[in-house]
């Protein structure tokens, strides 16, 4: 899980940001936040993840969009 966490936060930004465009966002931020909430043994954040591979592509991916373009990362729930 690890890996997929170091992959994820060296992303070029422009990839982060296609990452973080609706239903794309909803699979891949929600797999990096089940997969960070494993790696670091951090409940909230797995229950996260799961509920952003739910309902991330209807409406959470605006969050995410926001925080990359402002932070360069996604940092809302991860």
């Amino acid at each position: 899980m690890k890996d997929i966490v170091i992959a994820f936060d060296n992303l070029p930004w422009i990839v982060k940001l296609i990452l973080a465009l609706p239903f794309i966002d909803g699979i891949a931020y929600g797999i990096y936040r089940i997969a960070k909430g494993i790696d670091q043994n951090r409940p909230g954040i797995l229950v996260a993840g799961i509920i952003w591979l739910v309902f991330g592509w209807a409406l959470l991916w605006i969050i995410d969009l926001f925080t990359v373009i402002v932070n360069g990362k996604v940092t809302v729930f991860a």
